[in-house]
């Protein structure tokens, strides 16, 4: 009889186990239950859900990175076009939380209850999240920031303006000033094209002085005297959906809010029709700008320019890069539900710090009940279509001039093109000269990737056991929607930058071909 039937069975069992397992071992992005992370607290819109990604290691104390999705997108679309952001997370230990306006058409970051501090709205909502977070991980409350494209980086702006006591930082990919969206809101839900939408602001003919910018935002938040967080902001400047000259109004809203004059620090072009502008305080640049000349809106910022940024880029770094430089220690929300400055143990009160004098810890705090109002009692009013096009990245070629060892802009905020041609799901060097992949194998945990495939501006496509690093060493943004964690968004979905099945697959068949050459020798 066939002695052997038996050991090719529990091989391919054990293997197909193996498989199983390894594939079940990375991180995914998961919903988690309003009822989890409202915690009690009533009067948030209940069209907003949370969805979260947390490394299989997180850091013992976690950064935090928002990351609101572009008109008409979702969870998945952001997922899907941070792929690149979620890969340095996996090595550096922060978390991600992708918040979505369920079936709406935009983010709320105009009405009344959203641009009040404590009042609900979308603005409440996502810093709910936030504090769940906190609190569920041990995140560190004095490195929260958030990132988003469109809409999402209006909303960026939002949740910097109204709660700087919860963000450190953001970043603005053609947004739009804090509270230049309430003009003409209107405040509408479902998908329809003028749904949370302002066509003045979107159109550019909102205009304010400096101040009366500044007034407005610190309206939002009457009292608070803290630390106000840094930005930077990227615009194109051919955008017709949200016009170019909403940078300029930007521009005069976060120097007076920071204290800064109008005339910029210094200016440079790091790469060819790319112009960059800067503001320093006293020891850090809290302020700057991209302006990408004869670009649409279709600009992207890929996960080593936005990691590098907020300097979570390494787990070896706990200390935001600004506190780190001012000397404004740990800074940060601290205490449940601590919103205000008049409590006591709060955060750091020095110059640079992430909050003033008196602290952040308060009884009562920034998760008032009231104010929000359900999605029953909005009214349609004008505004023009919200929909974002699909279009590719910025066609601007080079890094960050203050973070030029990362790559070029390469995640777009327009549509989710998932495993296009090029893309980061490209699997490099599945054997060679000396044996199949697997254990020992020349792809063996530790080896050097060779022939990995770059994507055009995207970072390298790290195979199984490879060692590419995370930030593209030629970064050139394109229009091509084919090239992987660039323009059009199209990027991998997590979990496919790896694929540790192949090296079970590998040792599979290397055991098969052993048993196979075993019996035959027998034979003989």
């Amino acid at each position: 009889m066939n002695r052997h039937g038996n050991p090719i069975v529990a091989l391919t069992l054990v293997s197909l186990g193996l498989l199983a397992t390894t594939e079940g071992h990375a991180a995914l992005m998961q919903k988690v239950n309003q009822s989890d992370w409202w915690a009690g607290t009533t009067g948030l819109p209940s069209y907003v859900n949370m969805y979260i990604y947390v490394p299989d290691t997180p850091a013992t104390k976690p950064a935090i990175v928002v990351v609101p999705h572009h008109c008409q997108g979702t969870a998945s679309s952001s997922n899907s076009e941070m792929a690149s952001l979620e890969t340095i997370a996996n090595s550096s230990g922060f978390i991600i939380i992708f918040p979505e306006a369920t079936g709406e058409n935009c983010w709320d970051a105009g009405s009344a209850r959203s641009l009040k501090h404590g009042g609900g709205g979308d603005t409440g909502a996502v810093v709910q999240m936030v504090k769940y977070t906190l609190g569920k991980y041990n995140g560190d409350a004095s490195r929260v920031y958030s990132v988003g494209g469109s809409s999402g980086g209006i909303m960026t702006e939002a949740l910097l303006g109204v709660y700087p006591d919860v963000f450190m930082a953001g970043i603005s990919i053609m947004g739009v000033p804090c509270g230049c969206w309430a003009s003409g809101y209107s405040d509408v839900t479902g998908t329809g094209s003028t749904a949370q939408w302002s066509g003045a602001c979107a159109g550019g003919t909102v205009t304010h002085t400096g101040k009366e910018w500044g007034d407005l935002v610190r309206s939002y938040f009457p009292g608070y005297t803290g630390h106000r967080p840094r930005l930077q902001h990227w615009h194109g400047t051919a955008d017709t959906t949200l016009n170019y000259t909403n940078m300029a109004e930007d521009i005069k809203e976060w120097t007076n809010l920071l204290s800064l004059s109008e005339t910029p620090s210094g200016t440079d072009t790091p790469k060819s029709g790319t112009t960059h502008q800067f503001w320093k305080n006293s020891c850090y640049t809290v302020y700057e700008t991209f302006a990408l000349s004869g670009v649409g809106h279709a600009v992207s910022v890929d996960g080593a320019t936005i990691a590098a940024y907020f300097g979570i880029d390494k787990a070896s770094t706990t200390v935001d890069p600004e506190a780190a430089a001012c000397g404004g220690g740990t800074g940060g929300t601290s205490g449940t539900g601590g919103a205000t400055g008049t409590g006591t143990g709060g955060s750091n009160a020095t110059t640079g710090g992430h909050s003033g004098a008196g602290g952040n810890t308060s009884a009562g705090g920034n998760t008032s009940a009231a104010g929000a109002v359900s999605s029953g009692g909005r009214s349609a009013s004008g505004g023009t279509n919200g929909a974002m096009p699909t279009g590719g990245s910025a066609n601007n070629t080079g890094g960050n001039a203050s973070n030029p060892t990362g790559g070029t802009p390469t995640i777009a905020t327009g549509g989710s093109v998932t495993n296009t041609t090029g893309g980061k799901s490209s699997v490099a060097n599945s054997s060679a000269t000396g044996g199949s992949v697997g254990v020992g194998g020349s792809n063996a945990t530790g080896g050097a990737v060779a022939n990995t495939t770059t994507a055009t501006g995207g970072a390298p496509n790290a195979s199984v056991g490879g060692a590419a690093s995370q930030a593209g060493s030629s970064a050139t943004a394109t229009n091509d929607s084919t090239k992987g964690d660039s323009g059009g968004c199209g990027c991998a979905v997590p979990g496919q930058t790896r694929n540790p099945n192949r090296t079970a697959a590998a040792l599979l068949l290397t055991a098969l071909g052993m048993f196979v050459r075993r019996r035959h020798a027998r034979k003989s």
